[in-house]
């Protein structure tokens, strides 16, 4: 899988250490190189552990991928390109604000795939600076999965303040899940993301958080899982609000393809919306 754990943590390291002298900014240069790995396959017993703490059903090496896990194979890559001296915003406090996926076919766990990362650029946003990192994963020549994953950088920027909050009207909820404390650790062993922010309170208050939050992409992967999709989809889903751990939510859909997480007093968490892929989509490879 290229980068093992401890990588990850040395790249994380030297992220952190290279962010005080960063200045983020929409105008920034940002690495242009595209990091391929090839012979990639999946750990069955990591895919199980991720299966079970997202609610997926437990499959086997003639099964399919959820499809959230490819984000996770090309997680190392992404790590590497944003902890770089080259990347321009700072690696702590980095917030994963949404995540566009496209599976174009099923995809068997017992396969061998093609990775590809890249930045596809820099754009302003109400509260600072967010990248766009593109993950592409090949099969036998083929792109059969890609996603898009804007990351924002909050700093000051000379826009208006805070628009008006977006009035939604809560989807029916269909049920509603108890967070252990632990979700973020399950996950982060899972999923190899070891955040601090997610592993204990301790942690997540050096990063002003009161407890310890789930990762963005444990939510969105929870309500897949009791959504369900199709071979050939497209996702997207917006992370609104972070949740804290334990706690209670509520997951709602319009049992067609909208669905949601929500929390106490009916703050929204997450949004986002599942639906069949139609036509040809340019692929991340090109």
């Amino acid at each position: 899988m290229g980068l093992d754990v401890v990588g990850q943590l040395l790249h994380l390291a030297g992220g952190v250490l290279r962010s005080p002298f960063k200045r983020p900014s929409p105008e920034a240069e940002f690495p242009r190189e595209r990091l391929v790995l090839g012979g990639v396959r999946v750990d069955q017993g990591r895919l199980v552990a991720y299966e079970r703490v997202c609610g997926f059903p437990t499959g086997s090496a003639d099964g399919a991928l959820p499809v959230t896990y490819p984000h996770l194979l090309g997680f190392p890559l992404a790590l590497r390109l944003m902890s770089d001296g080259a990347f321009p915003l700072p690696l702590p406090g980095l917030v994963h604000t949404s995540i566009e996926i496209v599976r174009h076919t099923s995809l068997p766990a017992s396969g061998e795939y093609e990775l590809a990362v890249h930045v596809e650029g820099l754009a302003p946003h109400r509260r600072g600076t967010e990248a766009t990192v593109v993950t592409g994963l090949r099969a036998g020549g083929e792109v059969v999965w890609e996603s898009r994953s804007t990351y924002l950088a909050r700093h000051r920027t000379g826009g208006a303040g805070e628009p008006r909050a977006e009035q939604r009207v809560p989807l029916p909820v269909v049920a509603e899940w108890r967070l252990a404390a632990d979700v973020g650790r399950r996950y982060g062993a899972a999923s190899g993301d070891r955040n601090p922010i997610h592993l204990h309170p301790l942690t997540a208050r050096l990063f002003g958080f009161p407890r310890a939050i789930a990762h963005g992409m444990w939510t969105v992967a929870r309500c897949l899982a009791a959504h369900g999709t199709p071979d050939a989809t497209e996702v997207r889903a917006r992370f609104r609000a972070p949740v804290l751990l334990p706690g209670t939510v509520a997951y709602g859909t319009d049992g067609a393809g909208r669905f949601e997480l929500r929390g106490a007093g009916a703050r929204l968490h997450l949004s986002g919306e599942v639906r069949p892929l139609l036509g040809e989509r340019r692929p991340v490879f090109d």
